[in-house]
C-alpha cells in the first residue's frame, strides 16, 4: 500500500509541476497571443459580477 501512495504523490508532483511550467508559458511569456485575445473576445477576463448577481435575481 505504501508503493502505491509513493506513486500517486510523485504522479501529483509531476501534474503539479507541468500546470506550473505550463501556466508560465501562457501568462507570462505570451507563447500565444491569439489565446489572449480569445479570452478577451470571449469575455472570461471581464468582471462580469454584479452583471451576473442582477441576471441571477431576476432583473
Amino acid at each position: 500500500m505504501k508503493a502505491i501512495e509513493r506513486i500517486i504523490i510523485k504522479i501529483i508532483m509531476i501534474q503539479f509541476l507541468f500546470l506550473i511550467i505550463t501556466q508560465l508559458f501562457f501568462h507570462k511569456l505570451n507563447i500565444f497571443p491569439e489565446l489572449k485575445q480569445l479570452t478577451q473576445y470571449e469575455g472570461v477576463t471581464d468582471n462580469n459580477f454584479t452583471e451576473f448577481l442582477e441576471t441571477f435575481r431576476g432583473k
